[in-house]
């Protein structure tokens, strides 16, 4: 397992990104605000379709657009829906990206909640973004999956600064990893390298790092004291 802190790393001058989201719930309607407010060429897609999105587009600036179109020329793409929705996702979907595109999975298995029991990640142990990536064909960063929405807009830091909250970041492509957490400390917040895909299990709904509104140091942590057995409350 790599755990490693990127904190007091200086900010520099990045490229803005196309990035697509598919989801406007909590987290994927804050991230439009946020990333759309960087200068990010965003575009957002949901169930039920564009015309539904007219209030977020006029409010972000925004390119509302259907889930098949979300991807498109994007260099991140951000998968925010319930699990149980990702199997219904487009064939393809990914098939217009740009090269090397970033694929962020926040999503996270609530089996009693909404999800309903999913046998491939209680049976065969699988991690639920290993789980995502089989359903979508290409690997994925697990980031912003017990990060609290509001804090999106309302908990970004500066570099350095002693309030700045860490991220847990998990991935098995490098290149896409590094410009997740690229576009995170953009974003205002550190990150830490929970490690691959099959480590994310650290990160997943009740273990202690789940919510934390905390710096690296107690990330860091708090990653290391997770246990890998599923909670009940988390089984189907």
């Amino acid at each position: 397992m790599c755990i490693e802190s990127e904190s007091n790393r200086s900010r520099k001058a990045r490229p803005l990104m196309k990035i697509g989201i598919i989801g406007a719930g909590n987290i994927g309607g804050n991230l439009t605000r946020r990333l759309s407010a960087l200068g990010h060429d965003v575009s957002v897609a949901n169930s039920r379709g564009p015309q539904t999105l007219k209030e977020l587009a006029e409010e972000t600036g925004a390119t509302p657009v259907t889930v098949e179109e979300a991807a498109r020329g994007a260099e991140v793409v951000v998968i925010t829906i319930p699990v149980k929705a990702v199997p219904s996702l487009p064939s393809g979907i990914l098939d217009g990206a740009a090269d090397g595109v970033a694929v962020i999975d926040t999503n996270n298995y609530y089996p009693q909640q909404r999800d309903g029991r999913i046998a491939e990640i209680e049976d065969e142990g699988l991690t639920e973004s290993r789980w995502t990536e089989r359903r979508i064909g290409h690997p994925v960063i697990k980031a912003f999956n017990g990060t609290y929405a509001q804090d999106i807009l309302d908990r970004p830091r500066a570099a350095g600064d002693p309030d700045r909250i860490a991220l847990p970041v998990a991935g098995d492509d490098e290149a896409a990893k590094a410009k997740v957490r690229a576009l995170i400390d953009e974003l205002g917040f550190d990150t830490v390298d929970t490690g691959g895909i099959d480590d994310s299990w650290r990160q997943q709904p009740d273990t202690p790092v789940y919510g934390l509104r905390a710096g690296t140091e107690a990330v860091t942590k708090a990653l290391a004291e997770a246990s890998p057995e599923r909670p009940a409350t988390f089984r189907g």
